[in-house]
């Protein structure tokens, strides 16, 4: 049986080119267009805000995934980019999101080749099994680095 989850934010106009954003678990800021679009600098943009939920929503589920394939996670750092598409007629799509995951695991030396596949695993079913990355049309890349140290 299927279930159903609901979230909300609120937007309000500031003037020029400004906005604020309230997010239903309880985040404040304000926000803008991007520089390039009469926007200011310095704060969330909503290209920014998709970008970051391509990248927050697959690292949770990236945790999740090592959780149960029992994997010693040290640290994941993960640069994101996404690449925006720009019609004649000035319409605009992000065609993909590229995530570049920096991923550091302990395994002793006879386990790195499993752990690195079992790591590989990990991204293919945080991918899969991100909301978001199910939720777009872009293309998500996901480009990683992977160390295992002892």
């Amino acid at each position: 049986m299927s279930r159903t989850a609901t979230y909300h934010t609120r937007v309000t106009w500031k003037g020029e080119h400004w906005g604020h954003l309230q997010m239903g678990n309880g985040p404040e800021m304000d926000f803008s267009a991007p520089p390039d679009a009469h926007g200011h600098a310095g704060v969330l943009t909503p290209e920014d805000a998709f970008v970051a939920a391509v990248n927050t929503c697959v690292m949770m589920m990236f945790i999740w995934a090592v959780e149960r394939f029992k994997l010693d996670l040290i640290s994941y750092d993960c640069d994101a980019e996404g690449t925006k598409l720009i019609e004649l007629d000035r319409t605009e799509i992000f065609t993909t999101v590229t995530l570049r995951p920096k991923i550091v695991l302990r395994a002793k030396d006879e386990e790195r080749s499993a752990t690195e596949k079992r790591v590989r695993r990990a991204l293919e079913s945080a991918q899969k099994y991100s909301l978001v990355a199910n939720s777009v049309k872009s293309e998500i890349r996901v480009d990683p680095v992977i160390e295992i140290i002892s």
